[in-house]
């Protein structure tokens, strides 16, 4: 893989760990840590199916998730199709930590909204990781929700993870969020145009943020006010458009999220702040025309 120069970033960072990956799944171990028989010997048809896993990786430059169609995500299984993003988020860390200290009691029995769920593993994620009573995961994408339903049956999460169509806000039924977490589209159009192969397998729409990579990061800015309860967080990534972002609101009190796992680009907003910096997001998308 190193010399094919194939590219990282899909659940491992190097070509070490992802053979690890690679040969685990071509012999049907699981990948949560727990495997420790490093001395076996593969037989045949491991073997085979170790080499035909390691061919298309090199020659096709497919994530290799696509390939085994599944990865996982806050130590859950995620199935993975060419219909989703490969998750890959460092808002895993937040939801394993209870997005503490910024959520408290009201988060029991509380409601939360992952917009722009793709596969849904944030949203299986929360559902799973946090003590709220619902979860509402939504997408415009009709094919992204049916990989998103998979990922809620297979974690028996039917009652507590709702699925909905819409884009972003407008067909969503009227609520109050606790939480409202997004890993929207944030690549700005000429960063795109430069992805490794591996990148641009994933589906376009759910990369691809306009010129500054700004176009539904400011639409969720100006229209979340409106859904969070007077004591919810807003949690939002927006990766390599952060400095973007903060360069045309300079107002807006942006907390930067740090992880200890690595990752960057995920701010946070408690809902007083976004009250306070509504007329700002609302004058610059007014003077947008691409938005």
């Amino acid at each position: 893989m190193t010399r094919a120069g194939v590219a990282f970033g899909h659940g491992t960072d190097n070509a070490r760990d992802e053979a690890a990956w690679m040969l685990l799944h071509a012999i049907d171990a699981p990948l949560d840590g727990s495997f420790q028989h490093w001395g076996q010997v593969l037989d045949a048809a491991q073997q085979s199916r170790l080499e035909r896993l390691l061919r298309r990786r090199v020659e096709e430059r497919l994530p290799l998730a696509y390939l085994t169609g599944k990865t996982l995500f806050c130590g859950l299984e995620i199935i993975v199709t060419p219909d989703v993003l490969v998750p890959r988020s460092p808002m895993a860390e937040l939801i394993t930590e209870g997005f503490s200290p910024w959520l408290g009691g009201q988060a029991q029995g509380g409601l939360a909204l992952d917009m722009c769920t793709g596969s849904g593993c944030i949203a299986v994620a929360l559902a799973a990781h946090l003590p709220f009573a619902r979860v509402d995961a939504v997408d415009i994408s009709a094919p992204a929700l049916a990989v998103a339903a998979r990922n809620v049956a297979l974690h028996g999460l039917e009652e507590r993870v709702r699925l909905v169509r819409s884009d972003l806000f407008d067909d969503l039924p009227p609520a109050r969020y606790d939480l409202i977490v997004s890993n929207p589209p944030y690549v700005p159009a000429a960063e795109l145009a430069s992805l490794a192969p591996e990148y641009r397998a994933e589906p376009g729409p759910g990369l691809a943020g306009g010129e500054d990579g700004l176009n539904l990061v400011l639409r969720l800015l100006a229209v979340a006010p409106g859904w969070l309860k007077p004591r919810g967080v807003l949690v939002v990534e927006v990766g390599s458009s952060a400095a973007a972002l903060q360069r045309r609101l300079p107002a807006v009190p942006f907390l930067w999220l740090e992880f200890r796992h690595g990752g960057e680009g995920v701010f946070l907003l408690e809902y007083d702040q976004l009250i306070a910096c509504h007329a700002d997001v609302q004058s610059l998308l007014e003077r947008r025309d691409d938005v």
